[in-house]
């Protein structure tokens, strides 16, 4: 595909929805989890609907709630809710290769609903060089995922008691299987392994030695510069 005509193909996109759905039904249960956990704390239906709507982060929306009340309070949460999500510092950087030529208003689309999984699954077919299914399925699987989020946000609040604990029947466990299984079995690149290596090791120090949860923003931000370099080196080659 000539990258100056780079673009989301509709197919692609509708195939990586369909391709991400399997995953999305566990998202839907911690939807519903985190729907019943909002009701419990004050929130009205639409107010956390639309939580979930824009947001789209479930683990920071989880956090979001332990500081809720009558007053919030604004800078805790932000801090909160951007060490949690400081891990897409480093996804952004891993997709910015393959995403940079498309138009402005594409892309920073597509990281609208860029996840974990999709991010995922869309890094294989993009190491493959496979570009347009790697663009179906990170548009179309993240449209898929933050479907169900928001659906699953709405269930909860009236079949939320069902399902308190997701953890109770090892939902917890899908997202990290499904993430190591993306990576095992993905095409192994020594840029890739550098990346990761430096996050790690990165994170490691700083959770031995700087402030706690500083570890999740360190390893995130040092992935994040270690691929920066590596791509620029390589255009420079």
């Amino acid at each position: 595909m000539d990258t100056n005509e780079l673009k989301f193909e509709f197919l692609e996109v509708k195939a990586g929805f369909i391709s991400l759905i399997p995953i999305s039904l566990f998202v839907l249960v911690f939807g519903a989890a985190f729907g019943l956990a909002a009701t419990q704390e004050g929130l009205n239906q639409s107010s956390t609907v639309l939580m979930s709507t824009l947001v789209f982060a479930g683990a920071s929306q989880f956090a979001a709630l332990e500081l809720w009340g009558a007053q919030v309070p604004i800078v805790p949460l932000a801090i909160t809710v951007f060490a949690i999500n400081a891990r897409h510092l480093l996804i952004g950087a891993t997709l910015y290769p393959h995403i940079q030529h498309l138009k402005p208003a594409a892309r920073y689309g597509a990281m609208l609903v860029a996840s974990d999984a999709n991010w995922a699954i869309s890094m294989r077919a993009f190491t493959n060089n496979d570009t347009s299914k790697g663009l179906g399925l990170l548009l179309g699987g993240g449209l898929a995922l933050w479907t169900f989020w928001i659906i699953g946000t709405w269930i909860g609040f009236y079949f939320g008691d069902a399902i308190k604990n997701p953890s109770t029947y090892g939902v917890d466990m899908v997202m990290g299987c499904f993430l190591l299984t993306m990576v095992l079995d993905g095409k192994k690149q020594s840029k890739t392994f550098v990346i990761w290596t430096g996050a790690a090791v990165a994170s490691i120090v700083a959770y031995l030695y700087l402030p706690e949860n500083t570890h999740i923003i360190v390893g995130a931000l040092t992935g994040g510069v270690i691929g920066v370099l590596i791509g620029e080196k390589k255009n420079d080659d």
